[in-house]
Order: C-alpha cells, then structure tokens, then sequence
C-alpha cells in the first residue's frame, strides 16, 4: 500500500538530521559534578526545524581503549580476567537526557549535561575511577520527536531513529579534576546504619580521629598487603 499523497509529501518535508559533539567542560556553578557536552544538530534534508525534543543516550564504549596495568586490575571486577576480555568488554550505559532544542534553519548548538555522581557501587563509577589517564570513548545514540511545518502550514511531528549517532573521547583527567574538585579529594563510601555504628564503636573504642581513621586501622590489621 502507498502513501497518500498528503501524507508522502509531508514526510518528504521532515528534517533530516546530523548530530555531532563537538566539546566538554566542567559545569563551573552546579550544586553536584556535572559536564557539559556541545552538540551541532545540522539539517541535511527535509525543511527547516520548528523544535525537537532531544533524547540522547550516553554509554562507554569500553573495548575501543587500551588500559595498563593497574587499570587491569582495577577493572577485574567489571569484565573479570583480562584473558576474557575478547568476551567480556561490553559498553556500559552512563546516562540518558532530555533536551528542548528550539527552530533553526540550517545548523544549531546545543548543550547536555551529565552528572557525575558519587555512588561508588555504580558499574560507570567503578569504571571511570580504574581509568585515570588517555580518553574515555562516548558514544552518544540519538532519538526524539522533530517538529516541522508542512507545505500546507501544518505542524507534523516525525521521529529521529537512534541509528542517529556520535563518538566523542572524554578526556579522562576531565572527570577526576570534577569529582576531586567536589569531594575534595575523597571517596563517598555508603554503609547501611548497622555497619556504621560498628565502624564508628571501633573507632571510639581505638580512639581514632575518623571513620578514615577507623577503616584504615582495620585494614592495617586484617593481614592482609
């Protein structure tokens, strides 16, 4: 069955779009660790954009790097031995974000921001903090709604498939001065209740200064390296 006709000249007026990231910064003023990634949205059909509600998926695609040792080793407990990896090394997904993009012509920036949380437990996390130097690979997976104009004047709808993509290389540096800058140089740990009465009636019974204090103490005598 065919289009009407109606119907195939509306779709052969929806934009046809290109994404691409084009940089990274640290979000100077937010309350939590965020960066903030540019985008350019090009048009390279269809008519011009009267706004696009922008889904973007964000993973770490954690094959396309080499890592040293020690970051081997930091990364056992994600992908297991090394000698597995051929199998094991599948992207992590980091996060997904909305953004409102208003009308344009031909070409437009934008901005996403990511947070960078403090859960130690999170598999992104664990990753990001074994790779301490080079670059992070991002891939970014594109989808939403764009609307346009008609020929007739009528506001249509059309969806971006996610086969809309782009690779970016965050540098990894960037994310270790952001999370340090924040957690002045610490690690958030979390700990159910139970665990930390435990912790902090050892560290009374010690006379220890910190809960720090409290687990180092315990790690300098459980034997073990």
């Amino acid at each position: 069955m065919t289009a009407s006709l109606p119907t195939a000249v509306a779709l052969a007026a929806a934009p046809d779009l290109t994404f691409a990231v084009t940089g990274v910064a640290a979000e100077r003023f937010a309350a939590l660790p965020t960066l903030r990634f540019g985008v350019e949205i090009a048009r390279v059909g269809g008519g011009p954009v009267s706004s696009i509600t922008l889904t973007t998926a964000i993973r770490i695609d954690v094959a396309r790097r080499r890592y040293d040792a020690a970051a081997r080793r930091a990364l056992t407990e994600l992908f297991g031995v090394p000698e597995r990896w051929g199998g094991t090394l599948h992207p992590l997904a980091w996060t997904r974000t909305t953004t409102q993009v208003p009308a344009f012509a031909d070409r437009t920036t934008t901005e996403l921001t990511v947070e960078c949380g403090y859960d130690t437990e999170l598999a992104v996390t664990k990753y990001l903090r074994a790779v301490r130097d080079g670059e992070v690979p991002l891939d970014f997976l594109f989808s939403g709604t764009v609307f346009f104009r008609s020929p007739e004047g009528l506001l249509r709808t059309a969806r971006i498939s996610w086969s809309k993509d782009a690779s970016f290389p965050l540098p990894a540096a960037l994310w270790h001065e952001l999370t340090d800058r924040y957690s002045a140089g610490g690690t958030w740990l979390r700990l159910s209740r139970e665990t930390f009465d435990r912790l902090d009636d050892h560290r009374a019974r010690h006379v220890l200064g910190s809960p720090d204090a409290a687990v180092r103490h315990l790690l300098d005598h459980s034997g073990a390296p």
